[in-house]
């Protein structure tokens, strides 16, 4: 029995709705046809994904989860989880279990996602990088296009350096921006900040601290090099003043000052360093004062 072309063809173009409703498009499927989209993004009902029984990670830590959750709750998900498509409505996960967990717990009933179709990896590859090399991509995209490249397609850093034609050190400043707070990355995927403010945050181990920096941004206007001064300054400040040379007046000497403020009637100083040295300073008002001061220290 032969394909009908006119069927086929019908199911072309339709996108994310082909992707969905096809059976074509099942992992039980025998052929998958290569003409649908790969890395398609729905909304699609936590309860419907199954979890990935491959997953290596078992252990989750519970604060984290519910800093996430917290975070999923005011500022939504950044970054889809991916699915694999298993059936009609039936999807099983690939990566993001961390924030398909956060999600359920933040009481989320449906959820972004990739969708991935069996045998599509080539394809996903390649529309991904060429995803990559659009100009109106903001930076939080194409860092989330590399990750998913490495995590999915099964890259290396060196690989995926040949294969976008970028070195690895500025992909990896790129991934790291993925490490930063959800509200830094939404400023920088909205545009009110640069990537490079956010490569100067980075350097800040506090995500608390990045977040009074970022404030500061926005409120100010800080430039890259403005912010970078501040972060040294936090990751390095000021050694303590050391206590040699500090002034060290003796209880002894303080009695004497009481005494001279009462016998002048002026205002007396004294200044002694940790070795003894010093000086005892009379302070005068106008040049009569002086004259006065003169002539009772003479008597």
């Amino acid at each position: 029995m032969t394909n009908n072309p006119k069927q086929k063809k019908r199911g072309l173009g339709r996108g994310l709705e082909a992707i969905l409703q096809s059976p074509d498009t099942d992992i039980t499927s025998i052929d998958i046809s290569g003409n649908y989209v790969a890395g398609a993004i729905a909304e699609l009902e936590i309860s419907k994904i199954e979890a990935n029984p491959f997953q290596p990670r078992t252990g989750f830590d519970d604060m984290a989860l519910r800093e996430l959750a917290a975070s999923i709750k005011t500022q939504g998900i950044i970054q889809p989880v991916t699915v694999r498509k298993l059936g009609f409505d039936k999807y099983q996960l690939i990566s993001g279990e961390r924030r398909l967990r956060a999600s359920i717990m933040a009481g989320l009933e449906v959820i972004p996602a990739f969708i991935r179709v069996a045998n599509d990896e080539q394809m996903l590859e390649m529309a991904l990088i060429e995803n990559i090399h659009r100009e109106s991509l903001n930076a939080i995209e194409i860092a989330i296009s590399y990750q998913r490249l490495l995590d999915e397609c099964a890259l290396t850093q060196e690989k995926l350096s040949e294969q976008v034609g970028k070195n690895r050190t500025t992909i990896t400043n790129y991934l790291r921006l993925l490490k930063l707070p959800p509200e830094v990355q939404i400023a920088l995927r909205d545009g009110h900040i640069t990537m490079g403010h956010a490569r100067a945050l980075i350097n800040l181990e506090e995500d608390a601290r990045q977040l009074i920096i970022l404030q500061r941004i926005i409120e100010e206007e800080l430039n890259v090099r403005q912010v970078e001064a501040l972060v040294r300054q936090i990751n390095n400040p000021a050694p303590a003043k050391s206590d040699a040379g500090k002034q060290v007046v003796p209880e002894r000497f303080k009695e004497a000052k009481k005494r001279l403020i009462q016998l002048l009637d002026a205002r007396v100083d004294i200044r002694r360093n940790s070795k003894g040295k010093g000086a005892l300073i009379l302070n005068f008002d106008n040049d009569q004062d002086f004259d006065r001061l003169m002539e009772l220290i003479e008597k």
